[in-house]
């Protein structure tokens, strides 16, 4: 299971979070966060892109100026959630036309449709990319149908 997945920059910023865990108060996600953060930028560019950590598995990998890391249990594949971390990249990729952190910035809301039509509860949910734009696209018309029929 997924527990948390976040999307740090070089510089340190946190870009986007999401957690499927619900028993850690903000402290300790703040905490977790700002920790692994440490470890994950830290780190020798040349060094595998999983470890242990407490009691989970940290997964993560860098794209562009982007690292995208996920918390996993001990006993997930970890290249299984490599696999996972590209194709949401690859999704992220075909819904912004080469998708840059301005993006990510700028269309968080979006980013969150996506992962969550790729993952539900912190497991795989959707691997088709056509379905997941399509069903993000149409999450799209709807909130600009509304906005347009408020005002009519």
């Amino acid at each position: 299971m997924i527990h948390s997945f976040f999307l740090i920059n070089r510089q340190g910023k946190i870009r986007l979070t999401k957690w499927y865990t619900e028993n850690l108060s903000t402290q300790e996600r703040q905490k977790y966060i700002k920790e692994i953060n440490h470890i994950v930028l830290t780190r020798n560019s040349k060094a595998c892109n999983f470890l242990e950590w407490n009691d989970f598995k940290i997964v993560y990998k860098r794209y562009a100026s982007l690292y995208f890391v996920t918390i996993v249990d001990k006993e997930d594949n970890e290249l299984l959630v490599l696999e996972l971390i590209h194709f949401i990249v690859e999704v992220l990729d075909k819904y912004f036309n080469n998708v840059c952190e301005l993006d990510l910035i700028f269309n968080f809301h979006k980013v969150y449709y996506i992962l969550d039509e790729i993952l539900m509860a912190g497991h795989i949910q959707e691997t088709s990319k056509n379905v997941i734009i399509k069903s993000v696209n149409g999450q799209e018309n709807l909130i600009e149908s509304s906005k347009g029929s408020k005002y009519n």
